[in-house]
């Protein structure tokens, strides 16, 4: 492998108040010792694990999977194609297999797959970036899951939608087979041109959570 030569942060920022998932409390960061008054700096967050750019486990939707600590760390890192879907998506609107048909030959076993539809800055308090983002369909979750990958992220607040019977799907035909989902990455438009990277994700290692928040990486 050719040594790499240029790197990318994935990752959304996390701060106090930060945009979340509408029905959690907001996150809240404060000092617990301040360089004026302690002569060192040290603070305190409180978040839902789900927030910012994170990592879904299985346990997330199954009560019997696995939790993020317990997921081998080799899987949180590979070959990951990028599917770049940024002028034909829309709010809303379901990612298919229609969608994911060009890059078939691309895609294989223990693939990592990162869709770019443009949401990533979006990110905000807004309808669109808090309701009205682009999902994956269950029909092209199966799809995946049918390719062997093993993880699969998106730019938006979610691998599913927002509406009624858009978010489950997707999840249950991931996560039942051992696939994690990244969630709230930002894919820069040079990346995605190049359409590969090398991804890395690794996820903090909570102890018995549905997730954690992740510093995605790509590398090329």
């Amino acid at each position: 492998m050719a040594p790499f030569t240029k790197f990318y942060d994935l990752s959304q920022p996390v701060y106090d108040h930060c945009p979340g998932w509408p029905t959690y409390e907001p996150t809240v960061v404060k000092y617990e010792a301040s360089y004026d008054k302690d002569r060192f700096n040290a603070e305190q967050i409180r978040l839902n694990s789900h927030t910012g750019t994170h990592l879904d486990a299985p346990f997330h939707f199954f009560p019997d999977g696995q939790t993020v600590d317990q997921l081998d760390v080799s899987l949180f890192q590979g070959t990951a194609v990028i599917v770049d879907l940024r002028s034909v998506i829309h709010p809303k609107e379901g990612i298919t297999v229609a969608h994911l048909a060009p890059y078939a030959d691309r895609i294989g076993k223990d693939s990592i797959v990162l869709f770019a539809t443009g949401w990533g800055p979006k990110r905000s308090f807004d309808q669109e970036y808090q309701y009205d983002w682009p999902y994956l369909t269950g029909e092209a979750a199966q799809w995946l899951r049918d390719k062997g990958i093993k993880g699969v992220g998106i730019d938006a607040m979610s691998m599913g939608g927002w509406y009624e019977g858009t978010g489950r799907p997707c999840h249950e035909a991931l996560l039942s087979a051992g696939i994690w989902i990244l969630e709230e990455i930002r894919i820069p438009d040079e990346l995605t041109e190049r359409g590969e990277c090398y991804l890395m994700t690794f996820p903090l290692k909570l102890q018995g959570f549905s997730g954690a928040p992740a510093r995605a990486v790509a590398a090329v």
